[in-house]
């Protein structure tokens, strides 16, 4: 009985917690209170521009510093929300389809499966009859960030003031309980300059795969454009050394009363004013070294500690109170503040007021573009004209005193319509030949000028005389710059000036190692904490390049090795046919390891090692040349043969017939196979543009005969071997040797003095190269094995006086 009263009372609550969940539903999606359409006073069918334009309009009607209604407040707030929801495609269209409203109590049609799973914990009755507890509220609203505002704005602004962003989402239980702890630190942490950001991690899902947050609670700065996440413990303390940390380190230096001068004297190589801040804290206050992180490029930061007692005479030196934090700025003199602020409640926008107006020295050193164009701006209107007296002038010492009087004198006559500066003439070679129209100038010149357009047109004047720092040149310079303020049309030039070098670029190096100590940090992160998701892209990237690296060095060591390994004898003779195979180079070749050809020449101390004694399996390309055609050959030769010059296996030479005349004679008699035709090369003297192949080793070679005569000079061709002639062409060429026999039986009847010089002018009347010109196909065919082979006994000797050479 008891347990039949147990499971009706069951079914009776699961009924009514259905009715409940379902009329609750009903409640919230019928609310007209909870519609953004309505807030806004627009239609479910308006654009963006009018969603924009009515939350513009109820803004300023209900901005609480603005309405004093005592409902301002939330209705801001109100009208706030609609406008997130409506200017957010996404989310726009969820509460069209769901009438679900982010902050509101409505349940998403495709979060009720895992609502209901914690129904009984995750809610309570109250008199909006029940609430969700939720991470985050309305008080967040204005920390929200989307994708696009986070790109535009929170990246850019980053690189003046470090961001700390907080990844949440609805129902997310985590992010409740360090909601204190947050809430304590953005009150600590806003006030000094520090960005605060919220990302909806339900909404803004590319934002936070953007930043690489895969989970909730999730907190992270960001610097420079750099994410980092925050891995401890989510108490206040941790989070302010968090940002300490982010923080570029030596941004602010420690100054005594040994080294203060030092401090204040880098001025001029640095080209920025500095500031000292004394204070009875013995550490850098976190203000200080944020507003030191904003003003970074135009400012140099110390701190005194008061607290020191070597620093007593430093703070008599400069009269300072003890009793409350004291900031000096000191620009060209180091003797005498150029401004001085006092407080005791010292705040950062104190601190940034006092620093941006004073951001540049008196005359500063256009040094790069950026501070040109902060220095002398580009006119916008007729009574806001900004005129930059620029002085052109040297680094040597000869033109300090020009210089220090020309920072006198504007000292003297500083107006906010005049802004002086200078540039040394070296390092802004561009600039100054823009304005001195390319003339070589010994002695400083002195230029007004204003700019008129930001690609670089300006209108100038130069002032006549130069500057030397003399009474005259500043009574002169004083005059015409009256005469400008009276009369504008006194710039009487015009020009294009070019963009200015960066003299205070780092070197690529130091770029370099900057660049690659954030990258090693960032994997020192990722491997710490184990973000293997965010790690993955960078190791494959890792063991991509070394596996490629160390495949490449090992098949390039163990080809090398194949190639370098003699041939080992084989314990069994081989078939003949085999051998012969075996010999033949390699039919593929390498190629070039250069971008020229060695070619050797072939004298008596190179003929051993280049032939006689030639190792196994290597082949010696030989060119038979003369001293008239040795130039015009040389070059045809090692253009033909350029393609096979990888091939370790070959080498190329070339052999003086002028200088060995009878070795080609005695190597076509030694020829074994003197029977396949070769009495036309044995009587003729004339063998330049021949081509061998010698296989020291092997005792035979390959012949490559070019077809030339005087009679028909174009039809200069290559004959491979006499084995693949025809019988047709046989015939021809004992015909064509018969009418050089018989040209050389009447030639010798003459002198033997004219008839060299006849045929040396025969030759050179002709274009020899083209003797040449089938070589690459001969090569092909020597590389494939198929020319025949030419045998003998021994090598000639390149001495007459010796038969042969030995072997």
């Amino acid at each position: 009985m008891v347990i039949k009263m147990f499971r009706r009372q069951s079914r009776i609550s699961s009924v009514l917690v259905v009715i409940i969940f379902i009329f609750g539903e009903h409640l919230v999606k019928s609310s007209p209170e909870n519609d953004p359409y309505k807030t806004l006073g627009v239609s479910k069918s308006a654009s963006q521009t009018e969603i924009k334009k009515a939350y513009k309009h109820l803004a300023r009607e209900w901005h609480p510093d603005k309405n004093k209604d005592p409902g301002a407040e939330d209705m801001f707030i109100k009208i706030t929300k609609s406008y997130e929801i409506l200017s957010n495609e996404e989310r726009r269209a969820n509460f069209d389809r769901y009438g679900q409203m982010e902050d509101n109590q409505a349940f998403g049609h495709s979060q009720q499966q895992g609502y209901r799973s914690s129904f009984h914990n995750s809610f309570y009755f109250d008199e909006s009859f029940f609430h969700f507890p939720k991470s985050r509220d309305f008080a967040d609203s204005k920390y929200l960030l989307h994708h696009a505002q986070f790109n535009s704005d929170v990246l850019p602004d980053s690189y003046r003031r470090p961001y700390l962003i907080k990844v949440t989402s609805d129902w997310c239980f985590a992010c409740i309980h360090i909601e204190p702890v947050w809430r304590e630190s953005v009150l600590e942490l806003e006030p000094l300059g520090v960005g605060i950001g919220i990302v909806d991690m339900g909404y803004e899902r590319r934002l936070a795969s953007q930043l690489g947050a895969h989970r909730t609670p999730s907190i992270l700065g960001v610097v420079n454009g750099r994410f980092t996440f925050f891995h401890q413990a989510v108490v206040r303390e941790n989070l302010r050394q968090f940002i300490e940390d982010l923080l570029p380190q030596r941004m602010v230096e420690k100054v005594t009363d040994k080294n203060y001068q030092s401090f204040l004297n880098g001025w001029q190589s640095e080209n920025k004013p500095s500031v000292l801040l004394f204070d009875q804290v013995p550490i850098f206050p976190l203000m200080y070294k944020l507003t030191a992180f904003a003003f970074r490029d135009y400012v140099r930061f110390g701190y005194v500690d008061q607290g020191e007692k070597y620093n007593t005479p430093l703070l008599r030196r400069f009269n300072i109170n003890t009793h409350a934090p004291t900031m000096l700025l000191f620009k060209e003199d180091t003797e005498k503040p150029a401004d001085i602020i006092q407080a005791r409640g010292m705040k950062r926008q104190i601190m940034d007021e006092f620093v941006s107006n004073n951001k540049f020295l008196r005359v500063p050193r256009l040094v790069n573009q950026q501070l040109f164009d902060e220095l002398c701006p580009v006119k916008q209107f007729h009574r806001r004209r900004k005129y930059c007296v620029l002085l052109i002038t040297g680094e040597d010492q000869a033109f300090v005193p020009g210089n220090e009087a020309f920072l006198q004198f504007a000292t003297a006559n500083s107006k906010e319509v005049l802004r002086f500066a200078y540039v040394y003439q070296r390092q802004q070679q561009p600039l100054c030949q823009a304005l001195l129209q390319n003339h070589a100038v010994l002695s400083p010149q002195v230029v007004i000028l204003e700019r008129r357009s930001p690609a670089g047109k300006v209108m100038y004047r130069s002032v006549i005389g130069g500057w030397n720092g003399s009474e005259e040149d500043k009574h002169r310079l004083y005059e015409q710059l009256e005469l400008l303020q009276r009369d504008p049309a006194y710039l009487t030039s015009d020009a294009t000036l070019p963009e200015l070098n960066n003299e205070m670029a780092p070197m690529f190096l130091i770029q370099w190692m900057n660049t690659a100590y954030d990258y090693f940090l960032q994997i020192y992160d990722d491997i710490l904490y184990s973000n293997w998701r965010e790690m993955m892209p960078i190791l494959s990237l890792i063991f991509s390049a070394l596996f490629i690296l160390f495949g490449t060095v090992i098949i390039q060591a163990f080809s090398e090795s194949g190639e370098d390994k003699p041939q080992k004898a084989k314990p069994r003779e081989r078939p003949k046919a085999e051998e012969d195979d075996s010999s033949r180079p390699t039919t593929t070749s390498r190629p070039p390891k250069k971008d020229f050809v060695e070619v050797t020449e072939l004298t008596d101390i190179t003929y051993t090692s280049n032939l006689v004694k030639l190792r196994p399996g290597h082949i010696n390309i030989v060119l038979v040349l003369s001293e008239a055609s040795k130039n015009a050959l040389l070059r045809k030769f090692a253009k033909e043969v350029f393609s096979f010059s990888g091939t370790q296996t070959l080498h190329f030479s070339f052999l003086n017939a002028d200088k060995h005349r009878q070795w080609m004679p005695a190597l076509l008699a030694l020829t074994l196979d003197s029977a396949q035709g070769h009495s036309d090369d044995e009587e003729s003297s004339d063998h330049t543009g021949y081509v061998l192949a010698l296989n020291g080793y092997k005792k035979y070679f390959c012949l490559f005969r070019p077809v030339f005569t005087g009679d028909d000079a174009s039809e200069a061709s290559a004959a491979f071997d006499s084995s693949s002639s025809s019988s047709s062409s046989s015939s021809r060429r004992k015909s064509r040797s018969r009418s050089r026999s018989q040209t050389r039986s009447r030639s010798h009847s003459r002198e033997d003095g004219s008839g060299s010089r006849r045929a040396s002018s025969r030759a050179t009347s002709l274009e020899v190269h083209h003797k040449l010109d089938r070589l690459g196909l001969w090569m092909e065919r020597l590389m494939e094995g198929t020319l025949t082979r030419l045998r003998v006994h021994a090598w000639p000797s390149l001495d007459p006086a010796h038969g042969s050479a030995e072997s």
